[in-house]
């Protein structure tokens, strides 16, 4: 049994759910934006929405989506503030890229309340959103950068971090001429790969069956079609290896028609691709020493 859709929201005649906030209002637009693009023949709308999702996995959906319409070719954005203590100033006329911050304001506890629990203190708690504005590093001039974790086409030591993950999953994985020419398959808590492929290549197909095993081998959603699964896990696929570096293909774009314009599924479905790439895409992650304290200025653009 899969789980029920969640389409019974009430709506107003632009098609947008009454109580919407600015966050999902955002996501809508940016949606139909896109589909308003395949529609027309442009895949490579979606190319640009999943090359952010590699780039900006620690970004909310709603603001990956603002990113990849505003400015698809961006790679490192940061805000004004963020940008001057690098060193680096933006250049004039440049127009920034407008995304959703949060507003944290403090919930007040009555003062007898407090005096009669300690832990019931005053709080952080999410108001609401602002716009905010970022710009990309190609908006602005100055000092050099450091370099950003780049593999330049190899897979590195991230191979050995995904093996390790998929086995902290409790996933077996096994290399098996027997499948061919599939280059992998996934069985629900087994993979099997095809020996023989290029380290890169490997590296892109493994991460496309632990997606199938993370998101298609238990009840998730209805109207799930074999499309819709490889296309997730393709696309998945495709935001790692760029993340790590890898030259990907865009075959996952060309799927897309097959959508049919379905806004709902669609965004069901970028969202899905995002979150799960941003859990894989942590696990590989370097972990850095205990005793070792990295400075916050270092951290300025990390969002």
């Amino acid at each position: 049994m899969e789980y029920p859709s969640n389409n019974n929201r009430s709506s107003n005649g632009s098609g947008a759910p009454r109580s919407e906030n600015a966050t999902q209002k955002a996501i809508r637009e940016n949606v139909a934006f896109l589909i308003e693009q395949l529609e027309a023949g442009h895949s490579e709308a979606l190319t640009a929405y999943l090359n952010a999702m590699s780039r900006f996995h620690n970004y909310s959906f709603g603001n990956i989506l603002e990113i990849a319409r505003q400015k698809p070719d961006a790679t490192r954005v940061a805000g004004l503030y963020a940008w001057n203590q690098l060193g680096r100033r933006v250049k004039k006329g440049e127009r920034g890229i407008r995304i959703l911050a949060p507003i944290i304001g403090i919930k007040r506890k009555a003062k007898e309340e407090v005096e009669k629990d300690i832990t019931k203190q005053n709080r952080p708690v999410l108001v609401g959103f602002r716009s905010a504005y970022v710009f990309d590093v190609s908006q602005t001039d100055g000092a050099e950068l450091p370099a950003m974790r780049e593999v330049s086409g190899a897979v590195g030591d991230n191979r050995d971090r995904l093996l390790l993950f998929i086995e902290e999953q409790g996933i077996e994985l096994v290399f098996t001429e027997r499948i061919a020419p599939a280059l992998g398959m996934s069985y629900g808590g087994r993979i099997a790969l095809l020996p023989g492929q290029s380290k890169a290549e490997e590296f892109s197909t493994l991460v496309h069956e632990l997606a199938h095993e993370m998101l298609h081998k238990a009840e998730r959603r209805t109207q799930t079609t074999k499309v819709v699964r490889e296309t997730e896990a393709e696309s998945i696929a495709f935001v790692v290896g760029k993340a790590v570096g890898l030259e990907m293909g865009t075959a996952s774009a060309d799927y897309i028609h097959l959508y049919h314009g379905n806004a709902s599924l669609l965004a069901e479905s970028l969202e899905v691709i995002q979150k799960t790439s941003g859990v894989i895409l942590a696990a590989l992650e370097e972990k850095p020493e205990i005793e070792e304290q990295q400075p916050a200025d270092e951290m300025a653009i990390a969002s």
